[in-house]
């Protein structure tokens, strides 16, 4: 869930300011004897990162025993910069990172194990889907704290134009009568030339495996020795197989937007050219500051597929997470600090601040995050289904995932290779690279 295409102008340059602070060692004790512990915030929304500040000011007010400092950090290449200030005996002591970080960081030794650190009440205010996000082998390596479900954000007049009525999150729209919609909102050339749906697929293996689930597939399996083994059975397939329809038979879809990230297709979402964008919940701040004056744009929850377990809406993901350094010299103090930024009230902040949706089953339910403003109610709705993706917990996903599956998923979408081929490159090739880390 990593929020790096976001990272734009003023934002981007704060982060990137703090992030040299990375390195600068664990936390210590000052000469009065009170432990400081460092707290790498990857926060870089100027209202997020103003929530976790006076968050640290509060726990520094009320906690003189243990002081907490904050150092900030960047999304940008911080997997590479924690693991060189693991090896170097530098971590910060309390990490803010992402669910898919935690199996090689988990594997290592390089964080703690959370399982006798956390109070009872912060393991209840959490649903067991979203601690099954954080959780390798015997071991548990964060706490998730945020997520965000994809949802479609659309052209509210474009869709009453066509006479199509807007799905809700309790009747949402099948991923046949999303199609469907996509077509009666596309026209072919010409000056008013227009797409129902863009797929922006810059990181489609991500994508493909989160929503293959909507169809009750997953593609990642776990074997009965805890090895990973790759399918694309016709429920795997199935997503995959329809953004393939979209795009090269029924020119609902632009190839164009292909290699796109989210904030790439926004300037024609604004001008009329796609009429619907399945993005993450956050895009919703980008779309609300940039869109022009008067544009009607609504939030939609994201189609589901007839059958599949928990009605289609499942989908993956991987939660930001808070986490504790094996180096770390005050670890149960170090809990309890993560305990206290993710006490229900807290918890409703920080997914104001980052426009994302708290992981606590409390702080899906609060009125600031359920109102119908902005979308709100409708990514509180569908957070509520999300569990872990199938990618959690995968050793040698990330090489999976680089060299075989990215490739393979990008000449598909392209029709440069039809599914038997995408088959074999993902089934065949993926599983000779999950079988070399098998434990």
């Amino acid at each position: 869930m990593r929020r790096r295409t976001l990272l734009a102008g003023a934002a981007a340059t704060a982060a990137a300011a703090g992030s040299g602070a990375l390195l600068s060692g664990c936390g210590s004790s000052a000469a009065s004897g009170v432990p400081t512990l460092d707290f790498l915030s990857l926060a870089w929304q100027e209202e997020s990162v103003k929530a976790n500040k006076a968050l640290v000011a509060q726990w520094n007010t009320a906690h003189p025993e243990v002081q907490v400092r904050y150092v900030q950090g960047s999304w940008d290449d911080v997997h590479d910069q924690l693991l060189t200030s693991f090896e170097g005996g530098a971590a910060p002591d309390i990490i803010h990172d992402e669910g898919n970080d935690l199996t090689d960081f988990g594997s290592g030794g390089y964080l703690a194990d959370l399982t006798p650190l956390l109070p009872a009440d912060v393991r209840g205010r959490i649903p067991a889907a979203a601690w099954d996000m954080a959780r390798f082998g015997k071991g548990l390596y964060g706490v998730p704290f945020l997520q965000e479900p994809r949802v479609l954000i659309a052209n509210r007049g474009l869709l009453a134009e066509a006479g199509i009525a807007l799905p809700t999150a309790e009747q949402p729209w099948t991923w046949e009568e999303f199609e469907d919609a996509a077509k009666e909102l596309s026209h072919a050339g010409g000056s008013d030339e227009r797409y129902g749906v863009a797929w922006p697929m810059s990181s489609p293996v991500s994508v493909t495996l989160n929503l293959s689930l909507t169809t009750g597939g997953r593609i990642l399996y776990r074997k009965d020795d805890g090895g990973t083994q790759v399918r694309l059975g016709q429920a795997d397939s199935a997503f995959a197989e329809m953004v393939r329809r979209q795009v090269g038979t029924d020119k609902s879809a632009p190839a164009s937007a292909l290699g796109m990230s989210g904030g790439d297709t926004l300037p024609g979402f604004f001008a009329g050219r796609y009429a619907m964008l399945p993005l993450n919940l956050s895009y919703r701040q980008q779309v609300k500051q940039q869109a022009p004056a008067h544009f009607d744009w609504v939030t939609l929850p994201l189609p589901v597929g007839a059958g599949a377990p928990d009605g289609g809406r499942a989908q993956g993901v991987s939660p930001q997470t808070l986490s504790v350094a094996n180096d770390c010299k005050h670890q149960a103090q170090a809990a309890a600090f993560i305990g206290f930024m993710t006490q229900t009230d807290h918890l409703v902040e920080l997914a104001e601040g980052d426009w994302m949706a708290p992981t606590g089953t409390d702080a899906l339910r609060d009125p600031a995050l359920t109102t119908d403003k902005l979308g709100w109610s409708t990514g509180m709705s569908v957070a509520a289904h999300l569990v872990a993706s199938p990618a959690l917990g995968r050793r040698g996903y990330p090489e999976w995932s680089d060299k075989v599956a990215t490739p393979a998923l990008q000449q598909y979408f392209s029709g440069a290779i039809g599914l038997d081929s995408l088959r074999k490159k993902l089934v065949r090739d993926g599983n000779r690279v999950f079988d070399r880390y098998r434990t």
